[in-house]
């Protein structure tokens, strides 16, 4: 047994030796990839006001901004939507999907090992019905390898690596859009409760007024036009709680959608009225290429860009020949006895080491149209690599102007509301008084009524759009440590 695992070791190890000489001078035909070299190096158009800076963003702060709030409710919906998000399961199965087809194309740059065996009967028959029977009892080993000349299998793995790494990014992609989306949403549950407050606060308002002014009728102060405008004002207020309350429920479901639950399921934990989390004083936004570097959707664009210029290569590697090496080992006997004897008996194995070239001299220019074809999809590539840098910085500036002409707007409301408090309590006094009609509280009521909603709605936009910001700018990447038992990269 000594000298068959020897005679084996050297059969095998020559067949090694020879694949090994023959992959030496392989070279990889094909483009090879290049960053394009499109990130902006300019500075935003939008102006730094509002708290917004140019520093450079902390990474910590960035991955985890919805700290900022200091809200549990709303970081323990952000960890239960990172383990149930149903976006996030299928992105996370992509990516098993597309490391399975990474390590199988890494499968084709090592040698292959077959086994056989098999036992045949052959038998013969005279004219009185008698015969022989021969029978014969193979066993064998077979190796073989294609020789990479010109790289279409590294081509190939360059592909499926730059898949995997673009599936990879878009995972990120989607963690980062619903830890924004599921906050935002949060956000305008808040808002509705806020509106809905703002709404039942004037109705009480209304519905002394609307008494006051029965009594006035009552006691011949008034006429019945001030009593039935009283009226219809307090019925257009409460008009306004059933869709306020509609718009509420939705934004519940939402939520509980988002975090992978059965709509209804939060109904409950957010009953209770929060007030609306303060905005961060200063947001360090960064330059554009800070942006850029950081984003997974760019980053994605840019490994599919990799994937299509590798797949160029492969296509160009069916110009050039093929070469493949093939050694087989195997024995046979006319018994399973003589077979198991000529297993240790080197003298009557059948050995053989060959070669094999393939090259396709005419094919009417199929190759080269399909090499045009993987050039043109490279093209489309490239295309939507820079589409996808446009997307983004205009995404920012977007979001830069939005968030600080919202607090603009917002401080002239707190000012319109306080104008108009005061406006509604000298046409009381009026009203009262006799110097003027129930028109002039009426247009006040509703007007009070009016910059309060947009007032508390304007507060909530506030905090949607620093929501949007940060997602514009690629925050959002702490929970991808809790994905690590879950098969994350």
């Amino acid at each position: 047994m000594a000298g068959l695992r020897q005679y084996l070791f050297s059969f095998f190890r020559g067949f090694w030796m020879l694949c090994l000489l023959a992959a030496a001078g392989c070279t990889a035909v094909g483009p090879d990839y290049e960053s394009p070299g499109l990130v902006p190096q300019e500075p935003w158009h939008s102006p730094m006001i509002q708290g917004l800076t140019l520093e450079q963003a902390n990474p910590e702060h960035l991955a985890q901004w919805w700290q900022i709030f200091n809200d549990p409710i709303l970081s323990d919906l952000i960890d239960q939507a990172i383990l149930a998000n149903l976006d996030l399961r299928l992105a996370l199965a992509r990516v098993t999907q597309y490391r399975a087809l990474r390590e199988i194309e890494g499968a084709d740059t090592r040698p292959t090992l077959d086994t056989s065996g098999s036992a045949a009967w052959t038998g013969t028959s005279n004219e009185k019905g008698k015969g022989t029977v021969d029978t014969a009892y193979t066993a064998g080993l077979t190796a073989g390898w294609e020789i990479d000349l010109f790289g279409r299998i590294r081509r190939s793995i360059e592909a499926a690596n730059a898949d995997l790494a673009a599936q990879q990014e878009a995972l990120r992609d989607v963690l980062i859009s619903l830890v924004a989306d599921l906050a935002q949403s949060y956000i305008e549950v808040r808002t509705y409760q806020a509106r809905l407050a703002v709404v039942r606060e004037s109705i009480t308002s209304q519905t002394e007024s609307r008494q006051l002014t029965l009594w006035r009728y009552q006691a011949g102060l008034t006429d019945e036009l001030a009593l039935r405008q009283a009226s219809y004002n307090l019925e257009s207020a409460k008009s306004r709680i059933p869709t306020l309350e509609s718009s509420l429920s939705a934004t519940m479901n939402r939520v509980a959608v988002l975090t992978g639950r059965r709509p209804g399921w939060v109904h409950t934990l957010l009953s209770d009225v929060v007030s609306l989390p303060e905005l961060s004083p200063t947001v360090a936004v960064g330059l554009p290429a800070d942006v850029i570097r950081r984003r997974p959707d760019i980053r994605e664009a840019e490994n599919e860009l990799m994937a299509q210029t590798a797949r160029v290569g492969v296509a160009t590697a069916d110009l050039y020949p093929s070469l493949s090496l093939a050694g087989s080992i195997g024995v046979e006997g006319i018994s399973p006895g003589r077979l198991a004897g000529n297993i240790t008996d080197p003298s009557h194995w059948l050995r053989k080491i060959m070669t094999s070239v393939s090259w396709n001299l005419f094919d009417a220019g199929a190759i080269r149209k399909k090499i045009l074809v993987q050039s043109a999809l490279q093209k489309q590539a490239l295309i939507r690599y820079e589409s996808a840098i446009l997307d983004a910085v205009e995404e920012v500036e977007n979001c830069l102007v939005n968030y600080a002409n919202e607090q603009t707007r917002h401080d002239i409301l707190v000012r319109a509301v306080a104008e108009a408090g005061q406006a509604e309590q000298l046409a009381q006094k009026k009203y009262l008084a006799g110097l003027t009609d129930f028109t002039a509280v009426l247009d006040a009521q509703r007007t009070q009524l009016s910059f309060r909603n947009d007032l508390a709605e304007s507060r909530g936009t506030m905090v949607s759009n620093l929501i949007l910001l940060y997602k514009a700018l690629g925050g959002g990447w702490a929970p991808i440590e809790t994905l690590n038992h879950r098969e994350l990269p």
